[in-house]
This record gives C-alpha cells, structure tokens and sequence, in this order.
C-alpha cells in the first residue's frame, strides 16, 4: 500500500483541480459564446449572399441548413467515443474546425473579383463626362444585353458552394462543445453546483446572438470592396436592394473569436479529482486514496476510476429498452408535437430580417440592427417566461395533466396574438410597371411588357437591369431609361436625370421633369405600424414561453423514472435529426421557396441566368411567411388534441395500477394483522411465526 498524501499536498491537489475547473467552465462558455455569434451573424448575412452570389432564396436555405448537416455527419460518433477520450483536447479541435469552416465562407470574396452592380449607365458617345440612359441604337442596346466576358469563367464554379462547405464544417466542428462540455462539467461539478454552473453556460451563450447581429449591422453598413475601390464611385446606398456590405469582414472576426476559444482547452486535463457525492460505494485502496481522511477535512475530491466498458452487454440492453420508450405514444405525440413546432420556428427566425427589410422598407443594417436590439428585449422576455412557468407549476402544485395543459394554453394564446401580425401590413412601394400603371394607377403586374409604355418607346430599354429612379412624382422606375430620361447631369450619388418623360405623366408642373438615383422613400404608413410588429413580437414571446417549463416537465413526468435519461436523449436526438434536419434543413429551404413565389422582378446573373430578387409582392409575402408559420403550428395542435387523449388514458391506466397495487398491498397487511392477532391468542401454538409477528 502506497503511504497517503501528506495534508499540505492534498490542498494543494484540491486548490489545482478546482483552478482547473474554473479555467474549463470560463473556456467552455467563451466557447458557447463564439459559435452563438458565428451562427446569429450567418443569419444576418443572408440577404448579403443572396445578392452577392445572385442567388434565389431557397438556395440560400441550403446553405443556412448545410450546418446541420455537418453536425449530423458526427454526431453520433462524436458523442460516444469522445467521452473515452480526452474531452477537452476534442472541444478545442472542434473549435479550431468551426473557426476554419468560418474562414472559408469568407474566402470567396477574395478569389471572385470586384463586386459589379447592375446599372444601365452607358457612356455618350460625344462626350466622356455625360452619360446617355437613353440608348437609340439596336447596337448599343444589344451590347448592353450580352453576358460578360468573364461569364465562362466564373460560372465554372459557383462562388456559394464555398460558403456551404464552409457552414458544413462549422457544423462539424459545433459537435462536441455542447455533449462533451456539458457532460464535463456535471461529472466534476458538486452535484448542487452542477446545474448553477450549466446555467451560467447557457446565460453567456444567449449574449452571442446580441453581438452576432450587432456585427451584422455594422459590417452591412460598409460596402463590400471597401478599400478596393473608390467609394466616391460608387453609386447606390445601403437602402438599395443592390447594396452588398462587408459580410465577409464579420466572418473574419468571428473565425479569429472562435479560433481563441480552443487555446484554453488545450493546457486543461483528462480528467479532474470527482467530487466526494459522486464518490462509487465500493472502491480499492488504490482507488480510494485520495478520499480525504476522518481527520482531514481538506481535501473534498478522489480520482474517478477508469472502467472498461462491456459494449456487447450495452447494445443487448439497449434495444429493448429503446422499444419499450418508443412503444409509449404519449412520448411519441409529444416528439411529433416538437418537430412541427421546431419547423415554424427555425424557418420564421431564418427570414425575419429578410421580413422585416421587404416589408417595412428596412435596409439590411438597420434590419440586423432591429434584430439585435429585439433579441435583447426578447431574451429577458423569454427568460422571465421560462422562469414564470416553472413559478406556476410550483406554486399550483401541477401534475401531468395539469402541465399539459398550462403548455397548451400558453401555445394556444401565443398563436392567437401571431394573427394580429397578419393585420400589421404595408402596402407595396410604387414601382412602375410592376406595382403602379405609369399613370400612377394601383395595378399589380408580373409581366415584362408593363415595363414599356408610349413615354419610354423612344428608347431601346433593356428590362434585365435594376437601376432604379426616384421620380419628382414619388413613383420608382426600374431604370432610367425606362423612366423615358434623355440626358443626367452631376457624377456619382449625386447624378440627376432630366427630361424624364414618363415622369411628366402624372406630373402636372410644367418644366424640366427630374429623377434622382435610388428607390423612392419607403411607404410611411409602415413608419406607425413598425413599432406595433416589434411590441407584439416581444409580448408573443413571452406568451409561449410560458409553457416551456411545464413541457419539459411533461416529458420527464410521461415515463418510467428509469427511462428519464434515455428519454430526453432521444429527445434532443429527434429535435436535432427531425426538428433541426426537418426544421434545419428543408424549413429554410421550402420557406425560401414559397417566398420565391412572391418575387415580381429577378435580377439577372452575369450568365443571364436568374438571380436574386429585387422586389416583392408586399402582402403576398407577409401571407405566405406569416401564413406558413402559422400553419405548422395549427397542425401540431391537431397533435396536441389527439395527445391529450392518449394522456388522459395513460393516465388513467396508471390510476388503476396504483389503486391495484395499494389493494394489494393493504389485503397483506391485513393477513399479517390476524396473523398476529392469532399468534397473541395462542402465543404457544406452534403454527405461530415468530419472525411474521416481528415484520409486522
């Protein structure tokens, strides 16, 4: 037997191994950190990598689903063989593979060339300082048409599959942080402390969304070849649906934030002294010595033992309990219920800042900014919700019943307040041709021929570009060629187009009829109904989070005790595979691609093949967006209703157990009662049991 550790070494191991657990718990929830802003700031760059890549919405769902993808590729493998190995050295590889899948998405920027925008501005023949929109000639019109020159080339490749792979990889490396860190922590911790220190965890991870979409505003306001070209060339503003901001500046940061949350990882240990309440009942001298001594109060922790681990015995054990847990449909309609639920709301979150910039006149930075300074409102908002629900549950003492059917209520109530969004609406901006007659009359088109008319028949337009107008009339025109202007005066932002015939239509001013660069003013009456969307949007929030706790408790409370772990594993499996491959995956894609049908004028890649959107159909978006959420929720209450029944009947079934076995067990004690009875009557008798009278 080896001679115990003197009383100054034990503190001293005690001081190390708590150092040490601290140093991973303030590592692990930079960690969390750091993924939570990388995955908000992609979705805050989705309009970005629509326009920059001229891509379609539902492409842009691939890309944003493609991180699940990657996390599902590992999952299973990762979950089982990195808790044998070393915990921490695996996290801190993780990391160091999600901040290089971050480094990739940017990498396209700097190997796809200067960023082109769409205009229809053609140098004058007699002279350089002019520009002509208003080309005469066949020739000129038809060159304005063809492809570029470097159309071959860069169709290629498509510059976007770099950034799939690279969200594929981020979501490989996203794997381990979440099972292994938390498992890491509950092993270590002291089993009260354990469920403070996760909380701590997950608090720091909800600020990284806050600085996710902030870093999404900010890199939207700069132009994306900011440094590359002279800005005072540049021609459109942030308002403008060509604009294109920096977002691989923000993939920079958030690469080099999560490739410094590996290094700690790296300096920390296997495995750390366990906590004396986790202590094993039976344990060898080798084992056992570092249990501190009667005398020594110093040292509160022994190293866990490493056994090995019987995988054939395991996997004999595991199938049958799994079909007993799956054999349970109240489990199986409450998953069913999750999944619906996960599709609403990963697909609404996806397209909210698109929403919001479509539909209320936002431009990309000010929309991120509006999403970040709503997650900050929201997230207390949900926090007190959780909080309130748990306080609910407690204080009226809720059974199963009784929680299902405050989850429900909660559910029920947010889905309701959701309608008041659909009345929320705006009108379409005046575009001519497409929303407006050039008459100024309402009359919505998704022809190409509404674009001409007899004020623009003078000039050869094309109608691929998007070079957009404001007329003196309040009405936008595609281009200005198709406003029917002659000639501009002025260089960059501040070019003005005069003699704009079409202009002069619903403009009953005599004189020189003008039209400036850009899109007209956003619809104001979206200005007094704005800040209503944001209100309702906190206090809808609030609302359905009050039944997150109850659910939960629901979840637990359905099964057997011994079937709890297995339970909320598969759980977060089918959340993750079914709520996230369904809702993470195809949601943003399908959602993507009902949006697509709103679209009245694509713009055009530099293949002449379609590309990213320009202008919606205002109402029929926020029908199809608002109309789609709902919808899946609607359909997991029909789950609910049909849930409710199986409960009742779960129920009741338990009911009669218990009573049964209660029966059972008060008949026994009544035997042993005149068992006893007879015993004390004829104490000498030698039927009597001595040993029943005593257990009784």
């Amino acid at each position: 037997n080896k001679e115990p550790l003197a009383p100054s070494t034990h503190h001293a191991n005690s001081r190390r191994s708590f150092s040490n657990f601290k140093m991973f718990l303030a590592a692990l929830s930079y960690a969390y950190f750091a993924k939570t802003l990388s995955g908000s700031y992609m979705k805050s760059t989705i309009t970005q990598l629509e326009r920059r890549f001229d891509i379609p919405s539902y492409l842009i769902g691939v890309i944003d689903g493609s991180f699940e993808i990657g996390n599902l590729l590992v999952i299973a493998f990762v979950s089982y063989f990195g808790a044998k190995l070393h915990r921490p050295k695996i996290i801190a590889a993780g990391c160091i593979l999600m901040s290089l899948g971050t480094f990739l998405i940017a990498m396209p920027h700097f190997i796809i060339g200067r960023y082109k925008i769409e205009t229809t501005f053609r140098a004058s023949a007699n002279s350089t300082s002019q520009l002509s929109p208003c080309p005469v000639s066949s020739l000129e019109s038809s060159r304005a048409a063809l492809p570029s020159e470097g159309c071959e080339q860069e169709s290629s490749i498509s510059m976007w599959m770099y950034v799939l792979l690279g969200n594929v990889l981020r979501g490989i490396g996203e794997t381990p942080v979440q099972p292994l860190g938390i498992s890491y922590i509950d092993d270590y911790a002291q089993s009260e402390n354990a469920a403070l220190y996760i909380g701590c965890v997950q608090t720091i991870a909800i600020i990284g969304p806050v600085f996710g979409f902030l870093l999404g505003s900010l890199c939207a306001k700069i132009y994306v070849d900011v440094g590359y070209v002279d800005m005072e060339t540049i021609t459109i503003t942030p308002d403008d649906a060509r604009w294109v901001g920096a977002w691989w500046l923000g993939y920079l940061v958030a690469g080099t934030v999560t490739l410094l949350s590996a290094v700690p990882f790296w300096f920390l240990p296997k495995s750390l002294p366990v906590p004396v309440d986790k202590h094993d009942s039976v344990c060898t001298p080798e084992q056992t010595r570092f249990i501190k001594d009667a005398d020594s109060p110093t040292l509160d922790h022994k190293i866990r033992p490493e056994e090995p681990t019987n995988l054939h015995m395991m996997a004999n054990e595991f199938v049958p309990t799994l079909k007993i847990l799956l054999g349970n449909p109240v489990y199986i309609i409450y998953l069913g219920v999750t999944i619906i639920q996960f599709n609403s709301l990963i697909g609404m979150v996806t397209y909210k800042p698109k929403y919001i910039e479509q539909h209320y006149g936002q431009s990309a930075s000010k929309a991120n900014f509006l999403m970040d300074w709503l997650g900050m409102i929201n997230i207390p908002a949900v926090a007190l919700g959780m909080f309130s629900g748990g306080v609910v549950m407690k204080k009226f003492k809720l059974g199963v019943m009784g929680a299902a059917k405050f989850a429900f209520g909660t559910s029920l109530l947010g889905f309701f307040l959701s309608f008041l969004f659909l009345a929320m609406g705006c009108e379409n901006s005046k575009v001519a041709g497409i929303t407006v007659s050039y008459t100024g009359v309402d009359d919505l088109s998704y022809q190409e021929q509404s674009l001409f008319s007899d004020c623009n028949s003078g000039c050869l337009c094309s109608t691929k570009e998007w070079d957009p107008v404001c007329g003196e009339n309040g009405i936008t025109y595609i281009s200005p060629c198709l406003a029917g202007c002659t000639s501009s005066s002025g260089s960059g932002r501040n070019m003005v187009f005069d003699n704009c015939r079409c202009v002069s239509v619903t403009n009953v001013q005599p004189g020189n009829i003008t039209a400036s660069l850009g899109q007209c003013s956003p619809r104001r009456s979206c200005d007094g109904v704005f800040p209503y969307f944001l209100a309702l949007s906190v206090l809808s929030s609030f609302v359905i989070s009050l039944g997150g706790t109850p659910g939960l408790m629901l979840l637990v409370r359905c099964i057997k005790p011994e079937l709890k772990s297995l339970a909320l594993g598969i759980h977060t499996l089918a959340t993750r595979t079914l709520a996230c491959t369904t809702a993470g995956i195809p949601a943003p894609i399908y959602f993507g691609a009902i949006i697509d049908t709103t679209c009245l004028k694509w713009a055009y890649s530099t293949c002449g093949g379609k590309g990213a959107c320009r202008i919606y159909n205002t109402s029929s978006y926020r029908i199809v967006y608002l109309g789609l959420t709902l919808g899946l929720r609607a359909v997991s209450f029909f789950l609910c209703v049909w849930g409710f029944a199986l409960l009742k009947r779960h129920i009741k079934r338990e009911e009669k157990e218990a009573l049964s076995n209660q029966n059972g067990e008060l008949e026994s004690l009544r035997k042993d009662e005149n068992s006893s009875m007879h015993c004390e009557q004829f104490i000498l008798s030698p039927d009597c049991n001595p040993e029943r009278e005593t257990r009784l």
